[in-house]
């Protein structure tokens, strides 16, 4: 998964940001795809009531999103819009996976409620900088790691719960997995974007008072 970009740095006019050349792209179908998934997902789980589908889609979900990076990166197809399309439909299936898991009783609350409670913080960051013109940066290793690591956690929990065979193997796995994604995650919110998005925010304030 790609972490949001939380902080940003004040710039002049650039291309626009919904421009024909910065939407369509193979970069941004991937993870427009990956969108369309997300209420697959939530079908399966409680339309089909199959936790082993759901969460083997969710994964694939998970391990694939460094595809559409990696596509804008070799094909020279990188562009703001994608740099907020991809974090956002990221943290929507967060928004959405996380709850729903909870509610199929696969995870515990608690745990739900530290991942969630760091991306509506992260989220409301990335709000407050973009209404202030603040472009995106690229993301962290650390929140990156934070993302990758929580994508393989979370369906292996659901998978845990399901009839698979390997069921037992994946409840260990996902601690193994979880711990240290909630521990990057937090640590990226806390000692990167925090302290960027302040200094960026005084940077565009220092900009907006010069005459």
């Amino acid at each position: 998964m790609t972490d949001p970009a939380a902080m940003s740095s004040p710039t002049g006019p650039g291309p626009p940001l919904f421009s024909r050349e910065s939407v369509m792209t193979w970069p941004n179908f991937i993870t427009l795809v990956r969108l369309l998934c997300i209420p697959v997902f939530v079908w399966l789980l409680f339309g089909r009531e199959h936790r082993a589908a759901a969460a083997w889609l969710l994964g694939i979900l998970g391990s694939t999103d460094w595809v559409d990076g990696w596509v804008a990166r070799r094909f020279d197809q990188t562009s703001e819009f994608g740099r907020l399309f991809d974090p956002t439909v990221d943290r929507l299936m967060f928004l959405v996976a996380i709850p729903s898991i909870v509610i199929d009783g696969s995870m515990a609350l608690w745990l739900a409620v530290a991942i969630l409670a760091r991306e509506v913080i992260l989220a409301g960051i990335a709000i407050t900088l973009q209404s202030k013109g603040i472009e995106a940066m690229d993301v962290t290793w650390e929140g990156k790691t934070g993302a990758f690591l929580l994508m393989f956690a979370i369906p292996m929990f659901l998978g845990a719960e399901s009839t698979l065979s390997y069921a037992p193997v994946l409840q260990w796995l996902a601690w193994i997995f979880v711990a240290p994604g909630l521990a990057y995650s937090w640590y990226s919110l806390i000692a990167q974007y925090v302290p960027e998005a302040r200094k960026r925010l005084r940077q565009a304030r220092q900009v907006s008072s010069q005459p």
